[in-house]
């Protein structure tokens, strides 16, 4: 398997830590609080703005530790502020930087992967990162995006992306 989710899994929740900062400080432009975000959601059939973040953050780390074989740290779904989620960014981070990218180079892309729902049903390794967990992990990236934009957050393309290695075209500097 390709190691280089690692960085790119942490990269994304870095661009999602800093939307989230962006929010807190449209909230205080807006003068109300930045907390006021969490019960927001797209439709009433869906998951509100906590459950986002957390889904986000449990995918990456599920993901490198299923492929790794490195135990994942368990975190409560108890984040009741923005400070909190950006909190458990940080601690999903943290735990991404101690896989090791051996160990998901190491493993083989045919390699069982048991997922926790449908019951009972697993994955090849392969498909379980490239149909399930990247889908899965960008789905939350973007609903949580797209829940703050509803609510007037300027936020754009850019602020999704992050900031990109761009090279001039002639001669290859950035």
């Amino acid at each position: 398997m390709d190691s280089r989710l690692l960085a790119q899994f942490d990269r994304a929740l870095h661009n999602l830590d800093a939307i989230l900062a962006k929010a807190a400080a449209n909230a205080h432009g807006r003068g109300f609080s930045p907390d006021a975000f969490l019960g927001s959601r797209l439709a009433p059939d869906m998951l509100a703005f906590p459950r986002q973040v957390q889904i986000a953050c449990d995918v990456a780390k599920a993901t490198a530790a299923n492929l790794s074989g490195v135990a994942a740290p368990k975190f409560d779904d108890t984040e009741t502020t923005l400070a909190d989620l950006r909190a458990r960014i940080a601690k999903t981070r943290d735990f991404l930087a101690t896989v090791p990218a051996a160990a998901i180079e190491a493993c083989p892309a045919d390699r069982d992967v048991a997922v926790p729902f449908p019951p009972g049903k697993k994955l090849s390794a392969e498909a379980y990162l490239y149909q399930r967990q990247l889908g899965n992990f960008y789905f939350h990236l973007t609903t949580t995006y797209a829940l703050l934009r509803a609510q007037g957050v300027p936020l754009g393309k850019a602020d999704f992306l992050g900031e990109l290695p761009y090279q001039d075209a002639n001669t290859g500097s950035q």
